[in-house]
């Protein structure tokens, strides 16, 4: 009897499947650096589209793939050439080197898409861009405004075979509208809400294949015209996924995603989603040196490529300098494919003769960031207008230009090193008003630091007049006399900040009283934890070790008007580690630089990982890697965190998991800031690179530092060296956007630059004025022979602001992500700027062309 019902019930199951039409997209994903056998592959495909009419694929390839193709299999190349316009073939992700987009800038996730669909428009003209679909969760909140920018119609969140790395929220039936924190909407095949993690599995959702079993729990979801998916990887030889002719499983049709969506599916939907970046289930391994080192390397490079377009522009307005458009587009692909997937999942593989992805990282971030360099220095020293500075010359006046990348105003202070011929010289300092300021001078390695506060103007420049006088014993500041309290505890105080550091518990900060925010007490040590420890479990002891056990020493490196800077040294478990501390005249950004001084290879984690496939993972709880934590005294905190164009308020109790299926979203991108719900203090804290955080109720806000042990596809991350990072805390109150958190991040990663000149004309300029907007310059640079400019509202709401130009305009474009115009803008001048108004909504994201005079 129970055998009869079984086979009933299997019956009615196939019967009840196959009563509606099932579909599937198939397709494949890769490229010359991430699996494309170049001498067979494209052969294959034509082969067997030609061989299977029904057959329909997404192509997922690296576009720089073509160019290798072209040269090595001519024939093949151009019958492909031939069938990318019929409608057997769809282009889904057209990104240069298929970035996860959630751990890099919004900028670079703009000039992916830009380099790489113009890299496969030369091979094939005629392909257009409808639909985004990827095999790994390449994804981010902001996609759904920068994918309608660029032309598509249509996105597909789903990666059924790929989702080691990661995943999306399951939500939704058989179309949703996914909704950007801007207000921007797509319409999108999500993951459905019944597209469950594949059991015994821990890279696969049960969309994979249709099953039977799937397909039964989407007719059983409503969903009336079910889809699968699986992109290949480029390397395999299956053809047709599911078979073909009458062997294809259960009947299922094989479609383009634009057709589905089109001609199929229900077309439209009244579901709209907004979707939150903690619906990225993402997880890779934060803390191991080599992606920490990875994640810095492409920071560091980021930085450097859009500070230098910003200099050329400037250097353009005024001295018409440019570039050579050549260099710099290489200095973008190199950036653009260390951000390619593999390089942050799988650093360990070996991508060609000559390394690992590591390594091959390490030399494309290092070619980004000598020509940016290079730009950057050619485009302040086009300003000149003697003779070419020597930096050794001995000369009595020097000239300093300080630059502002960003476009709000700064008043920061600058630190530059002056020849040795000034060591006994008293100085004079004039700014643009030819008004003396002040200074302080130190001895460093021989060389004389100059430190001065600079005013500059947004997006502009001042300068500054150094005049060596007669000698004076005057000259050098000499360090201020720090506070011993009692025993080993010593505090330092500017006009920002006191800090107690407690050196009996490893320089552990005991005190931070903020005297700007009502002398408000930050630090919270209840004697479990305590504010700048360093803790970590190390599972070859099989106990936590922490920074607390151990006596720390100081040296005070710098302490005068401007500047205070220290150094505390200590150690973790045995293993030396040095922290140097600088608080600046006011500044409300605290800055730490540390390093580790492993010993020796030891395990830090959970547990001893030895089965890279199974479900419970070792390098997942981050309370268990070393990590740096900061208990602050703020009464029921949440957290808010940024993303590439947007900022998520976390909705999570805490971010505690260890099983693959459990990913709870833990990424730091640039900050995350720990704000009172009931309350007005807050505590930022910023990261020189994309890592992840701990915290929950019981559990004090952490940044991860360090993991070692097992991990992703079996190798052990060791640790190799030294560990070093920087990062930032920014004690503050009102929320994130009313105490310019993100302007403040921006100010850390952009920082002021300065040029030394035997003579420029003594002045302060502005270029673009975007003060009191709530915007930033997300990025500009020259496009044939015009200005672009594209603006973020970080901070800002939707009312019309005005944006000043400081150079006579004739003609203003905004402009989609593909360069066509949108709208005409009005310019009105006032004052002898050019003006225009802008509104976007927060997040919201806007290009325009400049046309100069």
């Amino acid at each position: 009897m129970n055998k009869l019902y079984i086979i009933l019930l299997v019956s009615f199951i196939c019967t009840y499947v196959h009563s509606q039409q099932v579909y599937f997209v198939d397709g494949y994903h890769g490229g010359i650096y991430g699996h494309y056998p170049v001498e067979w592959k494209t052969q294959f495909i034509v082969d067997q589209l030609s061989r299977h009419p029904e057959w329909r694929i997404g192509l997922e390839i690296e576009p720089e793939t073509w160019d290798t193709v072209q040269v090595r299999t001519p024939e093949a190349y151009a019958r492909l050439k031939g069938m990318v316009t019929g409608e057997q073939i769809e282009f889904t992700n057209p990104t240069y080197a298929q970035p996860y987009c959630y751990n890099i800038s919004g900028e670079s996730i703009i000039r992916q898409f830009q380099y790489g669909i113009n890299k496969i428009n030369k091979h094939f003209p005629e392909v257009d861009f409808i639909t985004y679909s990827v095999e790994e969760p390449c994804f981010t909140s902001c996609l759904p405004q920068i994918l309608t920018q660029f032309g598509f119609k249509y996105a597909v969140l789903k990666c059924p075979n790929t989702c080691w790395g990661g995943y999306t929220s399951a939500y939704g039936g058989e179309l949703v509208n996914w909704v950007g924190q801007d207000g921007t909407s797509i319409l999108t095949v999500p993951r459905y809400a019944c597209e469950q993690l594949e059991e015994n599995s821990t890279w696969q959702t049960t969309a994979w294949c249709n099953e039977i079993s799937y397909l039964k729990e989407c007719r059983d979801a409503g969903i009336k015209h079910p889809v699968g998916m699986c992109y290949q990887d480029a390397g395999w030889k299956n053809g047709p996924w599911l078979g073909s002719g009458e062997n294809t499983k259960n009947n299922s049709i094989y479609v383009r995603w634009r057709d589905y969506i089109e001609d199929i599916s229900i077309g439209k939907t009244d579901d709209n989603w907004s979707f939150s970046q903690e619906d990225m289930h993402v997880n890779l391994m934060w803390g191991s040196q080599v992606l920490q080192r990875i994640a810095q390397e492409v920071r560091t490079s980021e930085n450097k490529i859009v500070m230098a377009e910003k200099m050329s522009v400037m250097a353009y307005w005024e001295n018409e300098y440019s570039y050579k458009q050549a260099e710099l587009d290489e200095a973008w692909r190199t950036l653009m494919l260390s951000q390619h997937h593999d390089s942050w999942i799988v650093p360990y593989n070996r991508l060609d003769k000559s390394g690992t992805w590591a390594d091959a990282i390490k030399r494309w971030t290092d070619c980004t960031n000598k020509i940016a360099d290079e730009i950057t220095d050619a485009a302040m020293q086009s300003y000149e207008e003697g003779q070419a500075y020597n930096t050794n010359m001995a000369l009595s006046e020097r000239y300093i230009r300080v630059y502002n990348t960003l476009g709000t105003k700064r008043r920061e202070m600058v630190s530059v090193i002056l020849p040795s011929d000034y060591i006994g010289s008293d100085l004079e300092i004039c700014n643009w008003k030819k008004k003396s300021i002040g200074y302080s001078l130190e001895r460093e390695d021989g060389k004389v630091r100059l430190l001065f506060m600079a005013e500059v103007p947004p997006f502009g420049y001042s300068t500054y007049l150094v005049r060596k006088n007669k000698s004076s014993k005057k000259a050098f500041s000499g360090n201020k006399e720090h506070k011993k309290v009692s025993g080993q505890e010593y505090v330092f105080e500017n006009d920002m900040y006191k800090i107690v550091f407690d050196l009996s518990k490893g320089g552990i900060i005991k005190s931070l009283i903020a005297k700007k925010e009502g002398n408000k007490e930050f630090a919270k040590n209840n004697g479990e934890y305590s504010l700048g420890e360093m803790r970590g479990y190390f599972y070859e002891e099989g106990k936590f070790h922490s920074s607390t056990e151990t006596p720390a020493r100081m040296t005070i490196l710098s302490n005068n008007e401007y500047e205070t800077r220290i150094q505390v040294e200590g150690e973790i478990a045995t293993h030396p580690f040095t922290q140097v501390i600088t608080l600046v005249r006011g500044q409300k950004r605290i800055d730490f630089d540390l390093t580790v001084n492993w010993k020796n290879n030891v395990g830090i984690g959970e547990y001893e990982e030895k089965n890279w496939r199974d479900n419970r993972r070792a390098y997942c709880d981050d309370r268990f890697k070393l990590s740096v934590l900061f208990p602050a005294d703020l009464r029921s905190p949440r957290i808010y965190k940024n993303a590439p164009f947007d900022v998520c308020e976390s909705k999570l109790d805490n971010t505690f998991f260890n099983t693959w299926d459990q990913i709870k979203h833990n990424v730091i991108l640039n900050w995350i800031d720990l704000a009172e719900q009931n309350g007005d203090y807050a505590l930022a804290l910023l990261s020189d690179h994309t890592t992840s955080y701990s915290h929950g109720e019981d559990y004090p806000l952490g940044l991860t530092a360090q993991y070692s042990g097992g991990g992703l596809w079996g190798p052990d991350y060791k640790i190799t060296g030294p560990m070093k990072m920087k990062y930032a805390i920014i004690p503050h109150r009102g929320k994130w956007d009313e105490a310019s958190i993100s302007t403040n991040s921006d100010c850390w990663n952009e920082p002021l630059l300065f040029s030394f000149h035997s003579f420029v004309d003594l002045e302060s300029k502005s270029f673009i004025d975007l003060q009191n907007t709530g915007y930033q310059l997300s990025a500009t640079n020259l496009q044939d022979g015009k200005i672009m400019v594209r603006l973020f509202n970080a901070e800002g709401d939707n009312t019309l602001q005005r944006v000043a130009f400081t150079i006579p305009l004739s003609d203003v474009e905004e402009i989609d992500l593909n360069g066509k115009c949108i709208e005409r803008k009005k310019i009105s001048t006032r004052n002898g700027k050019s003006e225009i108004n802008v509104s976007m909504p927060r997040f919201g994201v806007k290009t325009f062309f400049l046309n100069v005079n």
